[in-house]
Order: structure tokens, then sequence, then C-alpha cells
């Protein structure tokens, strides 16, 4: 697909194992544009803070969900991000792979990846080699300390309050390039034909 002659920004945002970031580098791939991670910037600061966030999965370990604890205790590490985020949203023809943007952003095509906790949780104990229990375990620990840090930063509540996005996929019984497909096909014939 060619670079669309007006600039985009597209928020992309679901739970874990819900395919956002590769749907997201998809898009940015696709569209000519820029991806940028919410994830992978909280990783900088991650190793700036002494830990060792090597593998796609570091959230769900123990080391992750310990980083994670720290954030809730000291929010300048998701403000950082998200002042990041914000600038480059500013620059247009960008996709914001974040779980906060599309709340803090006015701007932006917003949409939201569904999936369940089990079928989520298997795609990240597939992905990470890991048992299901582990991986259901790591995830409901993970998204409650998270929706804490946000209810408390920001006063949304993550994977609860839908109120922002424009679209909503439910990844569910969907391949990568299904949903991938759906987005692309919104993108071309609504977002593209209208100001937003």
């Amino acid at each position: 697909m060619k670079k669309p002659e007006k600039s985009l920004i597209i928020c992309i945002c679901g739970l874990a194992g819900s395919g956002k970031s590769t749907v997201g580098k998809l898009l940015a791939r696709n569209y000519g544009l820029k991806y940028y991670s919410g994830g992978d910037a909280l990783k900088a600061l991650a190793v700036e803070a002494g830990y060792q966030p090597k593998n796609e999965g570091w959230w769900e370990t123990s080391e992750g969900l310990k980083f994670l604890k720290q954030r809730a205790i000291d929010p300048h590490f998701d403000r950082r991000v998200d002042k990041k985020l914000l600038e480059f949203a500013k620059m247009g023809n960008v996709v914001l792979d974040s779980w906060t943007m599309p709340w803090l952003l006015k701007d932006g095509f917003k949409i939201w990846l569904e999936a369940s906790l089990e079928t989520r949780a298997q795609r990240v104990a597939g992905r990470d080699k890991i048992p299901l229990k582990e991986a259901l375990a790591a995830l409901k620990k993970k998204e409650e300390q998270t929706r804490q840090i946000y209810r408390k930063l920001y006063g949304f509540s993550l994977g609860e309050d839908f109120s922002p996005f424009h679209l909503i996929v439910d990844t569910e019984n969907l391949t990568i390039q299904e949903v991938y497909q759906t987005i692309a096909k919104v993108i071309d014939n609504y977002l593209l034909k209208q100001d937003l």
C-alpha cells in the first residue's frame, strides 16, 4: 500500500496477546508510517533502572512484574514514556502501540483489539514457550497491577473503558492477517476519506 496523502495518527491498543504489536507493525509498514511502542520505551527505561528486559515476554516474568511494582510506586517512568509518545503523535504519520494514548491523545484513529483472557494466555504461552497455567497467572497479575497504575495516574480503566475507541476488533477467532485486513479496510474506506 502506498503512503496516505494526509497525515495519519493511529493508536492501537489491547491487552497482552491480543495482537496489537504485530498488527501495529504491519499497519506501519504497509502504510509507510513510523511505529512507536510504549512497551519498548518502558523497557528502555527499565534498562536504565538496572533491569534486563531481553525477551518478548519479559513483562510476564518475575523481573518484569518487579518493574511493574516499581512503576506503581514511581510514576515518572510512565509519564516520561507518555510525554515522548505525545511528541511523536504531533509529528504525524505514526502508529502508536500504547495502553495510554487512546485516552491522552485528542487526535488520531483509535483501535482496540479484544480477545478473551484464555485465548490471550494461550498465545502468550506459545510465544514465550511457558506453561499455559503460568501465562494465565502472569497475565492476571500484570493486568490488574497495570490497571491500578493507569487508574491512579490518569483515571481510566484499561480493558474496561472503551469510550475513546473508533474501532473495536474481536481477534478471538481471527488470524493476524485477517485482523490486519479488517483494520486496513476501515482505514482505506473510512479514515482516509474522513477528517478526524
